[in-house]
């Protein structure tokens, strides 16, 4: 693929070169399977991991911060996704394929810009904000993120580049704004979670679980305001002192 050299070294093109270069020689179901993966199904495998999140985070002691961590995810991508508009229209920069004519593309129809790549935003922010969460399911969504952004390389619609730069985007509005989205989203997943929706919050069982330690920490808490102590042993025998005696005589 001579036609993506360019005059003097330039890192990105070669990294294109090399990783596009191996959709040229890939079988068809190959190149297929990949546009399908790079276009829709990582997206769909994080829903996927997401859901997965949230029906665990049910059953955790802490669930209603578990699962408003889980809700600024999806809105930490939505959000980056806005700010990736003027960076766009700013940039300006066109898709690889409009300047290396001889490259391999699997998607046509792209008449956007190419940084940064909103696929990588999307998912990086989704991924960052799974691994606010929970490391095990943030690490399998930055594995998702990163494979992600080698197919939108490898289908021959974003430079390298606009990869780096869409993993920067996404991760830098889920981390930045995590502490603002928790204060106001932790409230909010309380008051859902003692609502008639609560099970979309903590699961029955937590939930009776929680109430019960909830109130047996409430009860010891007023025997120990109102000086209530509980004793062993037999009881004391009653004290006898002088009036007890002069009735007796």
């Amino acid at each position: 693929m001579a036609g993506l050299a360019l005059e003097g070294p330039n890192p990105d093109v070669d990294v294109l070169d090399g990783i596009n270069g191996l959709a040229k020689g890939a079988p068809h179901w190959v190149n297929r399977a990949m546009e399908f993966i790079g276009e829709y199904g990582i997206i769909a495998g994080l829903a996927v991991l997401c859901l997965i999140a949230w029906w665990s985070a049910r059953r955790k002691q802490d669930a209603p911060a578990a699962v408003a961590g889980l809700v600024w995810a999806p809105l930490a991508a939505g959000l980056a996704l806005l700010a990736n508009i003027p960076i766009r229209a700013f940039v300006s920069r066109p898709r690889p394929f409009n300047d290396h004519a001889e490259m391999t593309v699997l998607i046509q129809g792209k008449t956007d810009f190419s940084f940064v790549s909103d696929h990588a935003t999307l998912t990086m922010a989704v991924a960052a904000g799974l691994f606010i969460v929970h490391r095990v399911y943030g690490l399998i969504g930055i594995g998702l993120a990163l494979l992600e952004g080698f197919c939108r390389v490898y289908m021959g619609v974003h430079y390298p580049t606009d990869v780096v730069g869409g993993f920067a985007l996404g991760t830098a509005v889920a981390l930045l704004l995590a502490p603002l989205a928790q204060a106001l989203l932790v409230p909010l997943a309380t008051t859902v979670g003692r609502s008639k929706a609560g099970w979309l919050v903590q699961a029955p069982a937590a939930a009776a679980r929680a109430a019960a330690e909830a109130g047996a920490a409430g009860r010891a808490g007023q025997d120990a305001a109102g000086g209530q102590f509980v004793t062993t042993g037999p009881p004391l025998p009653p004290r006898h002192d002088g009036r007890d005696k002069d009735l007796a005589a």
